[in-house]
């Protein structure tokens, strides 16, 4: 285990990340993965509660090259990315071989009917199992209990979560406890995997610009996240490295 920026990452790869929660699923257990890469990183400085739910996971993969860099420079040497969204397709795999069965929070209407479709034509054994978009607005507490039984009885031992960084974090925190599932936040992996939103080509992001493209392709909503975000990331990781970050 390494730290960056005080946040606790594993150093894991995709088939070690993939077989805990196959066994985790396997005994029903309630856990939750984070996928940590620049921007969650760099929330957890801005925000000490949310630093608090991401060490309290169950499993923080470095789903950022910047984040794997740091790792590989304090000890790390053979750590590479286990990308949010590749390690989706990574349990999905697992899920399908082993019939266990999952689900799907977050994403749009019409992103969930392409992304059952598509995952089902390339798992064929996948057992998809509940498919839900929560709104936007915060659920009152009657339907977060309505939300939460309704997993419950689909029987979703996996449970994919895509409402994006910070609320699928703080959503999967708050009902570790409530459901006997495995549940991931990946982010746009959703958005990605149902064909509706391109995918960074794999060159650039080896080279750590997944960011650039993604800001060329959704300038009004994740100009902000980069453009502030990075450049205090590149000082405080200096910082760290240095053993001065506080």
């Amino acid at each position: 285990m390494t730290t960056v920026l005080d946040i606790y990452l594993d150093a894991v790869n995709y088939s070690q990340a993939s077989k805990m929660i196959g066994e985790w699923a396997a005994h029903k257990e309630g856990r939750f993965v984070c996928a940590a890469n620049t921007h969650m990183i760099m929330e957890s400085h801005d925000v000490p509660l949310y630093k608090q739910i991401i060490n309290s996971s169950d499993l923080v993969v470095p789903d950022g090259m910047p984040v794997v860099w740091m790792m590989r420079l304090k000890g790390q040497k053979d750590q590479r990315r286990v990308y949010g969204p590749t390690l989706m397709l990574h349990v999905l795999d697992l899920a399908a071989c082993k019939k266990i069965p999952i689900g799907f929070y977050g994403g749009s209407p019409e992103v969930l009917g392409k992304l059952i479709l598509k995952m089902q034509e390339r798992f064929q054994e996948l057992q998809i199992v509940y498919a839900f978009r929560p709104p936007f607005r915060d659920l009152n507490e009657s339907e977060k209990k309505d939300v939460v039984q309704e997993i419950k009885n689909s029987g979703a031992q996996i449970l994919f979560v895509g409402l994006g960084c910070p609320r699928q974090e703080v959503w999967m925190a708050e009902q570790r406890n409530a459901i006997n599932a495995v549940m991931l936040g990946v982010g746009a992996a959703f958005d990605f995997h149902a064909g509706v939103k391109p995918q960074s080509p794999a060159w650039l992001q080896r080279l750590g610009l997944e960011w650039f493209f993604r800001l060329l392709t959704e300038p009004r909503r994740l100009w902000r996240r980069y453009l502030y975000h990075n450049p205090r990331f590149v000082v405080l990781a200096i910082l760290d490295l240095l053993g001065v970050y506080k």
